[in-house]
């Protein structure tokens, strides 16, 4: 098997960013902008690129297994699990599904929300043409519609936006963006969901902060931070 050579400067960056690694699990810090697995775009998706990354460091001459339990959207960054075995990939593909994977997010939002704390319930309804999620009006009743929640904190400004920290309770397609857009915390960048104005790099300042789980072989208790973007400003006292 083949793998594209890496010039020395994807290399360094590459091995910058894996947070985590054994002979079972990587757990890598993605930037916005990256897939992690192959789309109708024809990217070169993280799952690949990080195959190329192991083949040459570790002058693997075969065929290397990198298997995508999760997936990140493309504008957000943050930590992604990969499976870099077949026992490792089922057994986190069921953790994610049932929920035993607990993650953290932090957003960086235009706007504070009224109260400094607390949970959010909707019910959300998925349009598959726009890629894009919507409350519905009629909650639970709306055809299609599935519930969402999510647990949010306020941890932080900066002189133009507000830093909160989100735990899903729900794992719903764009469940942050459009439950904290609703109550009129648009994360910053985020056009799809009523930000103004665009970020630089094109992504949204949605990150994957930190994830707890039982490793999938080892049997170990994890937790896992990831730094954000360079690019987010003024946040440095949270880190």
């Amino acid at each position: 098997m083949e793998y594209r050579r890496l010039d020395p400067d994807e290399f360094e960056d590459l091995s910058s960013r894996i947070l985590h690694e054994d002979n079972h699990i990587l757990v890598f810090n993605k930037v916005p902008g990256e897939i992690v697995q192959g789309d109708k775009t024809g990217d070169e998706c993280l799952a690949e690129t990080l195959k190329a990354f192991i083949a040459q460091r570790d002058s693997k001459p075969g065929k290397v297994f990198m298997g995508v339990p999760h997936r990140l959207d493309r504008p957000v960054s943050g930590i992604v699990v990969f499976a870099k075995t077949s026992k490792a990939l089922s057994r986190l593909s069921e953790m994610f599904r049932t929920g035993d994977i607990h993650k953290t997010y932090w957003a960086l939002c235009l706007n504070a929300p009224q109260k400094e704390s607390g949970e959010l319930v909707d019910w959300l309804i998925r349009n598959e043409k726009m890629n894009k999620s919507f409350v519905a009006k009629n909650g639970s009743s709306a055809q299609g519609a599935k519930e969402a929640r999510l647990l949010y904190k306020v941890i932080g400004k900066t002189e133009r936006y507000h830093l909160l920290s989100v735990q899903l309770l729900t794992g719903r397609h764009h469940q942050i963006r459009c439950q904290l857009a609703a109550i009129g915390c648009v994360i910053k960048g985020d056009l799809k969901y009523g930000a103004p104005r665009s970020n630089p790099d094109g992504g949204i300042c949605l990150h994957s902060r930190e994830i707890s789980f039982i490793h999938p072989v080892k049997k170990e208790e994890m937790t896992i931070i990831a730094p954000p973007p360079s690019s987010w400003k003024g946040i440095e006292p949270y880190l």
